[in-house]
């Protein structure tokens, strides 16, 4: 089976929160700042789908725009000037689906780099 399309995006601005809800009736409530510290971009990711690079001080950004690529994916750019990551429907839906885990790796390696 393929990866379900978003069928509502929707950025709420007060909370800092994109939320997605996709054709299976998935709904994820994406943090900025989690969107931002898991960008699929070179910059965050290199040139793969590794680990992410460890993003520091996102806690405040912000979404400026989110623009379409074509009928499976958003390109958003951040308030911080971060704009070239390419978000998939697929990637969305995983960031979604392992939010938990992600975040909590990400907390766990900040702490070992003395950051938290």
């Amino acid at each position: 089976m393929s990866q379900p399309e978003a069928v509502e995006l929707r950025y709420e601005r007060s909370r800092r929160v994109l939320v997605v809800i996709f054709e299976d009736d998935e709904r994820f409530d994406l943090p900025a700042e989690y969107l931002r510290t898991h960008s699929p971009s070179a910059e965050v990711r290199g040139h793969g789908y590794s680990e992410p690079k460890l993003m520091t001080g996102k806690e405040s950004v912000d979404i400026e725009a989110i623009e379409p690529v074509g009928s499976y994916a958003v390109q958003i750019a951040f308030d911080d000037g971060h704009d070239t990551g390419i978000y998939s429907w697929a990637f969305l839906y995983d960031l979604g689906s392992r939010m938990e885990s992600n975040l909590a790796r990400y907390r766990q390696r900040l702490k070992e780099n003395g950051m938290e």
